[in-house]
């Protein structure tokens, strides 16, 4: 098993033997529904309890060293902590709120990593709308790739709601108009 697929792992078992609900998201899943490209790090959204992000942020470092000196106090200001799994990866801990990214852990899939691993993976809807509104020069070769690949499978109602509500919150044009533009090229 790879250093990734090792890291993912031991990150899914930590957080199921504490019940938090998780998803991965990021590089893992462009791998299992785009384009395949290489990446270091492993990204996942946890649902944490509110009032009880500070003590599980805690009990996470505890286990899995922060990439930098403020750790917790960096996590709870910018819902986002950045730990290292010893002898693994990188690993971006997204924390994530009532909403969208509750329907995005509702609607996680199985993902095999071998050796009977299964950790839970975005579906390849959520993975386009976080790439659209990501919007990097990446972002875009990772919804036409993932768009190539699973445009017969795509819920594309599901998808083109959420950008609808995401362009008019960030009064970006852009976010749903990447999918778009993937979306139309796909026969081409």
């Amino acid at each position: 098993m790879n250093r990734q697929f090792s890291t993912a792992w031991t990150v899914h078992r930590f957080l199921t033997d504490r019940s938090i609900p998780y998803v991965i998201i990021g590089g893992l899943a462009v791998q299992r529904w785009g384009n395949p490209r290489f990446t270091r790090d492993v990204d996942v959204t946890v649902l944490l309890p509110p009032g009880k992000e500070e003590p599980l942020l805690r009990e996470i470092i505890a286990v899995f060293p922060p990439r930098g000196p403020e750790g917790v106090s960096f996590a709870l200001a910018n819902r986002v902590l950045l730990v290292r799994v010893p002898g693994g990866s990188e690993v971006d801990i997204s924390l994530g709120l009532p909403g969208y990214e509750e329907s995005v852990v509702a609607r996680a899939v199985p993902h095999d990593l071998g050796e009977e691993r299964v950790v839970q993976l975005c579906s390849a809807e959520d993975l386009l709308i976080h790439k659209c509104l990501a919007g990097r020069a990446i972002d875009v070769l990772d919804i036409e790739g993932i768009v190539v690949r699973q445009h017969e499978s795509l819920d594309v109602d599901y998808i083109r709601r959420w950008l609808r509500t995401f362009a008019g919150l960030t009064d970006d044009p852009e976010v749903p108009q990447r999918f778009e533009r993937a979306w139309a090229q796909r026969a081409n």
